[in-house]
């Protein structure tokens, strides 16, 4: 009954896999894949059936006539006699059985298979061997998994000889006459121990090859000990082992015990000599005490193959003498281009759940994602976006009709603009509500809202049953009063500090309008928790949309043997007893976007942060895909889960396929893939026409990857440079922006990546998307992230990709590389000189001391007016962060050079960083007794008031600390000290 039950499921499995990929149009990879497997389990279950039946069947018929009376022997007669009469079963049963192991280990490795016949030229040789990478890539791989099971055949092989040889005599442990194997068995074995050996010496003569990928000398790739020792001892072991073959294949003729013997003591002493001790001595003895120098032509192979491999060879570097000193009227200047995206894709998905969630079984990612739309002016700016996807039905209707039938699909795009917010620190949507509309809808036009396909939602989905919960109709009551591009905020730099907002003005004003806002915000969820408690089959039919799916996506469940199939793979009966579901039906599976792309396309791996465009009237998921190899010489291996890993990345989500321990060293993202989210339909754009690893999988799976040409312009122009691939890039730079082998060698100059100092974990600063101004060039959509020295926090250099898909330049990576005898903070100094900024401490205490919570947005750096600037936005959230409120942007926080300044906007804090620059007397000039007067204490705006201010918000902060022990004077006190500091405000 269990293999019954076992087989139906994996026919249901196989048989709805097909039915997937026969809906999605890609029939020709499930084929292929499926065929090469086949063939690869059919011919390496048949060599490894031939060969150990072979050997089995020759040691059962050299078997001796006659076997000599021992203790031993008559032992064994009781064996033979319950073995002979089914000796035929045991035989086909173990062969059988070897068989079946070895063909579905052959079957696991079709793709280096499809590979080698696929094979494509790269057009680079190697320094060492005159080989084009292909050899290594392609070939070589696929020669040392056929040699390893050659290797395993002939082992069993002879494992299976000597016990059939020993069970019917021909092998004898105890022997009067000497005589412990027949001529036969010797003859026999010396057979196998010679191919054996004869395999050795091929393998010899491939490790050759394999030296490019040595890990002996100071770094990956051959080294000196490798190419002047290793190498010629692995030429001489191969001679010895087809010498040694040779004797033991004489001994067909000599059949006796000794040749082979003799033989088999050569290889395994010549192995000990020359292929352990030689290359040992000359590393210990030659290359240790002269390393640097004798190391130094292929610490050059190893960097120079290294940055081809990983693409980061034509990566501009430029000497970047950063300024630490800048004149308020250079900041004007500087600022009237300048624009920073403030708003935090990781805070403001809060903000996107309250405000736009409309309904409480609709979900936000964590992390939202940055693209670039056009205003209603037609510039192209940073836009923060996400689609409103369907996380279940409410909790208390989840069952398996509303699941998986009724609430099928989420509704709508959701952006808002990267660099504005409202006066209230809200982001500025350009798209929102239920139906959708904007600022983004005006200039793209209409679009299919509806998303079935995505990553969230129900493992399936079955659609064209019953009626589908499709949108609320009083989605507009319940998100309320939506910031638009006309509420935002505009600022500009004032050359003195006295006409921006002060840092203590602005903590009293973001006090009062976070005061403020909390009930709004509390009232806006209730009414989103009121949707979903009235959601689904408690909303009157006026309240409520249904739509019925009319896509093609899914496969059709045509009969009632489809029905039975999906019933047996999700084990759910239902889906044949709901009379709702008919042949017209369709059910959609595998929906998620990034796993639609894998399987598809499972040579590929994919990007970790998949993100939602509107292209030509659809909402697509545009998913950046690489080809991978670690197969690469001399290029230096990296673990790409630990290189994707950041704050906002589980790089050990991310799988390399088909590569052992996630380990690459060659990565182009070459292809780009779209999943449209309301049919899922998969289509694969070769973005990298010219590598060569496309086109060898292009050759095993003609016609799933089509030409770059076929993109349509609105899909470009949601292009973007992958995240992963700049982090892998990243992780690379920091020892391989060093070129001379020398510097290499001291490792002195090597960088690392610095910790997020803005997150409580040691995970390294997420890569940051913002447009940005590099020095004498075009402001320009940017990826960016920063190095620090090793075992440092001082800034080394500023690192950059252009990400417009647009431009000439995109993918060229660029670095500002700091001169050394310039210190300029890091990300993990501006941290902490921001936390030790008094005129931060001002603002923040009040907070911090309060209910309210302070988030640190993204810490990001940008070339600035000849140097760099820092920029960090501050969010407030009122209440301790519960669920009726959510973050905004109160404050920002900026850092030049060696200052840091606060302000209620970025303009207000730029002015504060250059406080009284713009007002600074001359040298020598004598004050009026006005500007004396100013100067002083007294007046409204004075320091005096100021320091009156802070000693009361000193004592506040004593009294609020006595307060919390329960202390009926400290409240007292509390409640007077908060009165005068109400009052001081007030005299200000």
């Amino acid at each position: 009954m269990v293999v019954i039950i076992a087989g139906l499921m994996l026919a249901a499995n196989f048989w709805t896999d097909f039915k997937w990929f026969e809906s999605v149009g890609y029939t020709s990879v499930f084929l292929t894949e499926l065929w090469t497997r086949v063939l690869l389990f059919a011919v390496a279950g048949l060599v490894m059936a031939v060969i150990v039946g072979a050997s089995v069947f020759f040691a059962y018929r050299s078997r001796p006539g006659i076997r000599p009376m021992s203790l031993e022997q008559q032992g064994l007669d009781r064996y033979r006699q319950s073995i002979d009469p089914h000796r035929k079963l045991f035989f086909w049963i173990a062969v059988g059985a070897l068989a079946l192991l070895a063909g579905a280990a052959a079957s696991g490795d079709w793709r280096s298979y499809l590979q080698f016949v696929n094979s494509t030229d790269f057009g680079v040789n190697d320094p060492e061997f005159g080989m084009d990478v292909a050899f290594f890539a392609f070939t070589y791989p696929f020669l040392r998994i056929l040699l390893g099971y050659l290797y395993a055949a002939v082992i069993l092989a002879f494992i299976a000889a000597v016990i059939v040889h020993y069970l019917y005599g021909g092998v004898r442990l105890q022997n009067d006459s000497g005589q412990r194997a027949t001529p036969s068995a010797r003859v026999h074995l010396s057979v196998l121990l010679g191919l054996f050996v004869l395999l050795r010496g091929g393998s010899y003569w491939l490790d050759r090859y394999g030296l490019v990928f040595s890990e002996r000398g100071y770094t990956f790739g051959a080294s000196y000990t490798d190419v002047n020792a290793v190498k010629t001892a692995l030429l001489i072991l191969t001679v010895i082992s087809v010498i040694c073959a040779v004797l033991f294949f004489a001994n067909i003729y000599f059949k006796n015990i000794m040749v082979p013997m003799a033989s088999l003591g050569l290889l395994v002493l010549s192995a000990v000599l020359v292929g352990v001790a030689y290359p040992e001595i000359v590393q210990r003895f030659q290359v240790a005490p002269n390393e640097q120098r004798l190391e130094s032509p292929y610490i050059e192979r190893n960097i120079e193959y290294t940055r081809q491999a990983y693409g980061i060879d034509d990566a501009e570097v430029e000497a970047y003498d950063a300024t630490t000193e800048l004149s308020a009227q250079d900041l004007v200047e500087e600022s009237q281009d300048t624009t920073v995206r403030l708003v935090d894709p990781s805070v403001v998905s809060q903000t996107f759940q309250q405000m736009q969630q409309v309904r409480g079984f609709y979900q936000f990612p964590e992390v939202l994602e940055v693209d670039r739309y056009p205003d209603s002016e037609g510039n192209l700016i940073d836009t923060i976006v996400a689609v409103r996807e369907l996380d279940g039905p409410p909790a208390d209707q989840d069952n398996w009709l509303n699941r998986h039938l009724i609430y099928t699909h989420g509704y709508g795009m959701v952006a808002a603009a990267g660099t504005q917010i409202d006066a209230e620190g809200r982001p500025v949507f350009t798209e929102y509500n239920i139906p959708p509309r904007g600022e983004l809808s005006d200039v793209v036009g209409e679009y299919e809202p509806r998303i079935y396909y995505g990553r969230e939602g129900a493992e399936y989905a079955i659609v064209q049953a019953e009626e589908e919960y499709d949108y609320p109709l009083d989605a507009e009551e319940e998100t309320g009063d939506v910031p638009t591009p006309e509420d935002a905020v505009e600022a500009e730099v004032s050359p003195s500090p006295d006409e921006a907002r002060a840092p203590a003005d602005a903590d009293q004003e973001a006090a009062e309008q976070t005061a403020e806002e909390a009930p709004a915000e509390g009232g806006g969820q209730g009414g989103g928790e009121g949707g979903e408690g009235t959601g689904g089959g408690e909303e009157g039919s006026d309240s409520q949309a249904y739509n019925r799916y009319d896509g093609d996506g899914g496969v059709q469940l045509a009969s009632f043997f489809d029905r039975i199939l999906y019933a047996i793979k999700y084990q759910e009966p239902n889906i044949l007893l709901n009379s709702a579901i008919t042949n017209d039906s369709r059910i959609i599976y595998e929906r998620d976007p990034v796993e639609r792309v894998e399987k598809v396309a499972p040579y590929l791996t994919t990007d970790s942060r998949p993100y939602p465009a509107v292209v030509d009237g659809r909402v697509v998921w545009v998913v950046d895909a690489y080809t991978t190899s670690d197969g690469y010489p001399y290029a230096n291996r990296i673990d790409f889960t630990q290189a994707v890993t950041d704050t906002f990345t589980d790089g050990s989500a991310q799988q390399v396929g088909a590569l052992p321990g996630n380990e690459v060293n060659y990565i182009r993202n070459s292809v780009k893939a779209t999943v449209d989210a309301y049919d899922g339909t998969v289509t694969l754009y070769a973005w990298d026409e010219a590598d060569p690893v496309l086109q060898t999988w292009m050759d095993a799976f003609p016609g799933t990857v089509v030409s770059r040409d076929q993109m349509s312009e609105e899909l470009i122009d949601h292009l973007r440079y992958p995240d992963d691939l700049f982090k892998v890039q990243r992780q690379i730079m920091r020892e391989y922006h060093v070129t001379d082998a020398a510097a290499y060698y001291g490792g002195q100059d090597f960088w690392s990546v610095p910790s997020d100092p803005t997150s409580e974990t040691d995970a390294p600063e997420p890569p940051y998307r913002q447009t940005i101004q590099y020095p004498d060039e075009e402001s320009t959509f940017s990826l960016t992230s920063t190095f620090v020295p090793r075992g440092r926090e001082n800034l080394a250099a500023f690192m950059a990709v252009d990400s417009d898909p647009r431009s000439e330049d995109y993918g060229q990576l660029k670095l500002l590389e700091l001169p050394r005898s310039t210190v300029i903070l890091g990300p993990g100094q501006v941290q902490n000189a921001f936390d030790a900024d008094a005129d931060v401490r001002e603002v923040l205490l009040p907070l911090e001391q309060s209910n309210a919570e302070v988030t640190r947005g993204n810490l990001l750096t940008l070339p600035f007016a000849g140097g760099l600037l820092y920029v960090e936005p501050l969010y407030v959230q009122a209440g301790g962060g519960g669920a009726a409120s959510f973050p905004l942007l109160q404050q920002v926080m900026v850092g030049f050079g060696d200052e840091v300044a606060i302000g209620n906007s970025l303009p207000d804090a730029l002015s504060n960083l250059f406080d009284g620059e713009g007002t600074a007397p001359e040298e020598g000039a004598e004050q009026t007794p006005e500007e004396e007067s100013e100067a002083g204490g007294g007046g409204g705006d004075g320091g005096g008031g100021n320091q009156d201010l802070t000693e009361s918000l000193n004592e506040a902060v004593e009294a609020w600390e006595e307060a919390q022990q329960s202390n009926e004077e400290a409240n007292d006190r509390l409640r007077e000290a908060l009165e005068d500091i109400q009052q001081q405000l007030d005299e200000n």
